[in-house]
């Protein structure tokens, strides 16, 4: 299976791609999409939607977990986010891309067992899963992949679940 996760931003939106292979994780990708800075929101939004279906069309992944929105306390930062991450959807269903959403807190409880976990406790999981060395990982594009190990884990469980149930 494989799996891409994204982490939607506005400014920078992390992706990370994870296989998971006869038990085993392993990274593909990962990196984060910046736009340049002097254009337009709506411009912005065109330059996700191209280099996330670029990603998409390079990486073929399974499915796709999208980090959820969070409630921020500025109305205006939220809205943009949900813009972003409409842009972000969009990629996915122009190529057939099934998507799950999680909470910021089930993505931490899945990794670290604790949803109110730092970015760097996430990040030091995400090394310790996938083998990787955190200065190698931008922490935008760690938590994509802390995304897709979340994702991974779920449908896992719910694969033994099933399995158990016959």
């Amino acid at each position: 299976m494989r799996v891409i996760g994204i982490d939607p931003g506005s400014d920078k939106t992390g992706y990370g791609v994870v296989d998971f292979t006869e038990g085993r994780h392993r990274a593909v990708s990962w990196g984060v999409l910046k736009g340049s800075g002097a254009v337009d929101f709506p411009a912005r939004l065109r330059q996700i939607h191209e280099e996330l279906s670029a990603v998409v069309n390079e990486m073929r992944p399974h499915c796709a977990a999208v980090e959820d929105i969070f409630y921020a306390v500025n109305v205006r930062s939220s809205l943009k986010l949900g813009h972003t991450r409409g842009a972000i959807l969009l990629s996915l269903a122009l190529a057939d891309v099934a998507t799950v959403s999680y909470s910021p807190l089930e993505i931490k409880k899945s990794l670290v067992g604790y949803g109110r976990a730092s970015k760097e406790q996430v990040r030091t999981m995400v090394c310790r899963l996938l083998n990787l060395r955190a200065e190698d990982i931008p922490m935008d594009a760690s938590d994509a992949l802390a995304t897709a190990l979340c994702h991974i884990h779920h449908a896992q469980t719910r694969h033994n679940i099933l399995r158990r149930g016959r």
